[in-house]
């Protein structure tokens, strides 16, 4: 399995809409061949709070044809205006993972 980390930095005042701009693409990412899922965790460093967007993904290879796909460049193009500037972009091996299947309800879709 691997991973996309994405590293934004959020204008003041955007969080939410950082959010639910995020949460609208999940549909487009359940679309994508060898998507397994997205977290994304939020740090407040100051005045400009970040968030790190985690999908994961069966192979290296479906993670980089996703990057080829229009789901990508609209998730990007969706969430730019919440963040300042481009964010930091890295793909990674995932060595040990372990969700369990039954999420609190506000994690729900």
């Amino acid at each position: 399995m691997h991973a996309r980390l994405l590293q934004f930095h959020i204008l003041p005042g955007k969080m939410d809409e950082f959010t639910t701009s995020l949460q609208s693409l999940i549909p487009l990412m359940h679309e994508q061949p060898g998507f397994r899922g997205v977290l994304v965790l939020r740090a407040d460093a100051g005045s400009k709070p970040e968030a790190q967007v985690i999908s994961l993904w069966d192979s290296l290879q479906d993670l980089l044809a996703s990057e080829n796909s229009m789901y990508f460049y609209q998730g990007i193009s969706r969430v730019l205006g919440c963040a300042e500037g481009f964010p930091a972009i890295r793909e990674q091996e995932v060595l040990v993972s372990e969700f369990s299947s039954a999420l609190p309800r506000h994690f729900e879709a």
